[in-house]
């Protein structure tokens, strides 16, 4: 007997209502907002002498070191995120929730209140900046390596919630088929807790060197503006707006791309409806 077509679910894709006005309006102009000001950096981009812009030594010399700080920074962040959004995936211990809060508060904390907070602590005159500097004669602030510090801090949070997320999601089976073959708990996690989160691990880690590549405001506070040393793209973009207009959007045109970049290959996991 044929299905009764009132029992008969609707393909999926298939074309649905009109929009109303009332919400097409606003959404359109959402797009345009969002759309426009990536549409100006393209029309008014100098196209002609593009090539020769990208070729300054200026250019060049920012753009290696921000993939160099920004390559390290998530290093830095796999070797810490990923213990800790396993330790919130899968231990119940008193204060996770807030632990779990405390984590994100980058994602919301303005960068510059980071900057500052980053100087309070590893400065040389921090809580932990002063003990660097009178045991080892190591400074942070004002170099590379406080680059690479102000972009983990602000770029971690990102890791470790599509971590956590992964861990949460991934089937304990397996992890339980190991530990009753002997496998003790090291080689459960390297084993096989770590592949099959591989994907969400790589995806947040994707996320976290977008977001170190384009911080700029804790890492303008916290290791300054010298070219070679601490002059990332952001920074570079910003010092060419009082100068070189069209040297500002060179360097825009560059960073915008790798965005766009990295939403193309995550856009099977992060973009596309389920």
């Amino acid at each position: 007997m044929a299905a009764r077509p009132d029992t008969v679910p609707p393909r999926r894709g298939s074309p649905g209502r009109r929009a109303p006005a009332a919400l097409l309006l606003p959404a359109t102009l959402g797009l345009l907002f969002l759309i426009l000001p990536l549409a100006g950096l393209l029309v008014r981009a100098p196209w002609t002498t593009l090539p020769q812009r990208l070729a300054q030594p200026g250019v060049l010399t920012a753009l290696r070191l921000s993939l160099q700080c920004a390559t390290l920074a998530t290093l830095l962040c796999l070797a810490l995120g990923v213990p800790l959004a396993w330790l919130l995936a899968r231990v119940d211990f008193p204060g996770r929730r807030l632990v779990r809060a405390l984590v994100t508060v980058p994602l919301v904390l303005p960068p510059v209140v980071g900057g500052v907070a980053l100087l309070l602590v590893f400065g040389r005159r921090g809580l932990v900046g002063e003990w660097l500097d009178g045991t080892f004669g190591v400074t942070l602030p004002f170099t590379t390596t406080g680059v690479v510090i102000a972009e983990a801090f602000v770029a971690m949070p990102f890791l470790i919630i599509a971590v956590e997320g992964a861990l949460r999601g991934a089937d304990r089976r397996y992890e339980e088929a190991a530990a009753t073959l002997g496998a003790g708990r090291w080689t459960t996690f390297t084993h096989v807790t770590l592949p099959l989160v591989a994907p969400g691990i790589a995806a947040g880690a994707v996320l976290c060197w977008a977001r170190a590549l384009g911080e700029f405001g804790a890492t303008i506070t916290f290791a300054g503006n010298y070219p070679g040393t601490t002059q990332t793209m952001p920074l570079a973009v910003y010092l060419a707006l009082e100068t070189d207009l069209d040297a500002a959007i060179v360097l825009s045109l560059i960073l915008l791309t790798v965005s766009v970049a990295i939403l193309a290959g995550l856009r099977d996991r992060w973009i596309s409806a389920p």
